[in-house]
């Protein structure tokens, strides 16, 4: 397919979670991704962290396999990998031996502690990794214990997808200065990096180390999700005052002094109660009905199989179906850039 990476050719070791991520990421945009398999396990094609593959076997504990895989890393402009620290380097198939073979090779490590530091070589998952990096501890309602954000924060957000940028950086020093590079990405580094704005606000607006207190955790009433009266769910999001405002006049708030105190944290709690009780008084459909495109910072919380459906992103093409699988599309999308002569309207 063609893309901003078409013309890269990207080696990719099967593993799981965020790597197969990150190559899914290089191929939706137009790299060539050889997907390194073992014997008699190809990729699944209705997985769609799999799509877009050229699928190749060898099995890398063989010489004749991992001589394989130096050859194609010597033609590769990339590889990356989601070992343990050392496997590689035992296979044969280590940074130091293919930038040997290939010195502009963009070799990708994807681990959850890193390459080096006394956990590396510990077992570990998702949950583990933001637990340590100070993220999962934000992630729950208040009282509440911590909630994993099903695996979006670490494997993906901190992982993932944090390599797939890393990569294509490397890629464009590559290219500019003639040598590759080796990448070290540890999601347990990239959740906490996710958490930036966060690590800012603990200072500027004085954010609380407790869950379900602050603006954005579901604290407050007008940053958080409501139960309608068919049981399901409406998603508020009314943080500027011009988009509380509207708000507070869609639900009959607009001359309640008790809401003037947007921003006083003691507030909350029963302004919150009093929202819940209104959003109750309504089911979801007749909410999105009122609130539904306008600036009152609202949408429907739809599941899974409902998303593909919903007319926003039918008109974006945000889902696909591939090998009878519905998926979300590639993204982001890319567009040449409009002619200014073109843009310009004509007067008659």
């Amino acid at each position: 397919m063609m893309g901003p990476l078409a013309g890269i050719r990207i080696v990719e070791l099967a593993a799981i979670g965020p790597t197969p991520f990150c190559g899914m990421m290089l191929a939706d945009h137009g790299a060539e991704v050889l997907y390194v398999h073992r014997p008699g396990a190809p990729p699944d094609p209705r997985d769609p962290l799999l799509r877009g593959r050229v699928p190749v076997e060898a099995d890398l504990k063989s010489s004749g396999g991992a001589a394989h895989v130096r050859a194609l890393a010597a033609g590769a402009d990339g590889l990356i990998e989601g070992f343990r620290p050392g496997v590689m380097e035992r296979l044969g198939l280590g940074p130091a031996e293919l930038h040997i073979l290939n010195p502009r090779l963009v070799y990708g490590r994807m681990t959850g502690w890193g390459q080096t530091g006394p956990l590396a070589r510990a077992a570990g998952h998702d949950i583990n990794y933001i637990a340590l990096a100070g993220a999962l501890h934000a992630f729950g309602r208040a009282g509440g214990k911590p909630t994993p954000p099903v695996n979006a924060v670490g494997d993906f957000g901190g992982g993932g997808m944090l390599l797939a940028f890393a990569m294509a950086a490397g890629l464009l020093q590559a290219r500019t200065g003639g040598r590759g590079t080796v990448i070290d990405c540890a999601m347990s580094e990239g959740a906490a990096l996710l958490m930036s704005m966060v690590w800012g606000f603990r200072e500027t607006l004085g954010w609380r180390d407790a869950r379900g207190v602050n603006i954005l955790d579901g604290g407050a009433h007008f940053y958080d999700s409501y139960e309608t009266a068919d049981g399901k769910y409406v998603a508020i999001g009314a943080i500027e005052p011009q988009f509380y405002a509207q708000l507070r006049a869609a639900t009959g708030l607009a001359d309640d002094p008790d809401f003037d105190a947007q921003m006083d944290p003691a507030a909350w709690p029963v302004l919150k109660d009093r929202l819940a009780a209104i959003f109750r008084t309504r089911t979801r459909d007749a909410w999105c009905a009122l609130l539904e495109g306008t600036d009152a910072c609202f949408a429907p919380v739809l599941a899974m199989a409902e998303a593909p459906t919903h007319p926003h992103n039918v008109a974006r093409g945000a889902f696909i179906e591939r090998a009878g699988v519905v998926q979300p599309a590639p993204a982001p999308r890319f567009s040449a850039p409009q002619d200014s002569t073109s843009a310009t309207t004509s007067k008659s």
